[in-house]
């Protein structure tokens, strides 16, 4: 179940624009109600903000997550995800997570090095620490889904072909995230119906998904490149999240008026 919840946080966040000035600014904030089969299992919330960090300009977003209600019976959430990211090269800097998903806890914080191509994992609960090589396309977990919705055009996907990238968020190292285009759909949401892209993430088969292309995920075909749906096939059950709250988007929402 821990893997989910870290691909639920990419997804919420993942989407694709043309524009050369950002689809977001600061004060954006997204909130998503998740549904695991009858139950209304949790909500996830992400609020970017403008900041400084050692004198650079960032972005700093955090992400939270928390399971509600009865499902909190079952299988108790409480994630904090936090990411700073350059406000002008959309480059990370420093990467947090913080996390209890049913007693599994973790307490990290990646730290980017550009002068050395480094990248320094401090693991707090184990006092453990991770040195990864990296480049200048490093992206975490965060920081990557708001470079992807500045700087691929809608124009330029091709149905059926991916977009890759490097991500570093965990001690397992960097590696090569995959998001397959299929093409444009018109979903049904609380705000009326949205035109959306379409996108498959490539994810692990086995013990939470029942296979590669379990996970599927809808954005706004709009200036904003908001998520608006995801839907996934587990091992056991399925689960589905809707944008369920917006607030300060740069752009207007377009819904298609019939």
């Amino acid at each position: 179940m821990k893997r989910l919840v870290v691909f639920i946080f990419c997804c919420i966040t993942i989407a694709a624009s043309g524009q050369k000035s950002n689809a977001y600014k600061s004060g954006e904030w997204l909130k998503f109600r998740i549904h695991y089969g009858v139950f209304n299992a949790s909500f996830a919330t992400l609020k970017l903000e403008s900041d400084k960090l050692d004198s650079i300009p960032v972005f700093h977003v955090i992400g939270k997550g928390k399971t509600t209600g009865l499902a909190r019976l079952f299988f108790k959430v409480d994630d904090t995800y936090e990411s700073y990211f350059g406000r002008y090269d959309n480059k990370p800097y420093k990467f947090i997570r913080k996390i209890d998903e049913g007693g599994y806890t973790k307490d990290m914080e990646i730290n980017f090095d550009y002068d050395e191509n480094k990248a320094l994992l401090v693991d707090k609960k184990n006092n453990k620490e991770f040195g990864f090589e990296i480049d200048n396309k490093v992206q975490d977990l965060l920081s990557g889904a708001y470079h992807l919705r500045n700087n691929y055009a809608v124009e330029d996907l091709v149905e059926g072909e991916s977009i890759v990238m490097d991500m570093l968020y965990d001690d397992d190292g960097v590696y090569q995230f995959k998001l397959k285009f299929l093409g444009k759909e018109v979903v049904k949401t609380k705000y009326g119906k949205v035109e959306c892209l379409k996108f498959r993430p490539y994810v692990q088969s086995g013990r939470v998904f029942k296979e590669q292309e379990s996970l599927t995920l809808w954005v706004s075909n709009d200036l904003n490149k908001i998520p608006i749906r995801i839907k996934a096939d587990l091992a056991v059950g399925s689960i589905k999240a809707d944008l369920d709250g917006y607030n300060g988007l740069k752009n207007q929402f377009k819904i298609i008026m019939d």
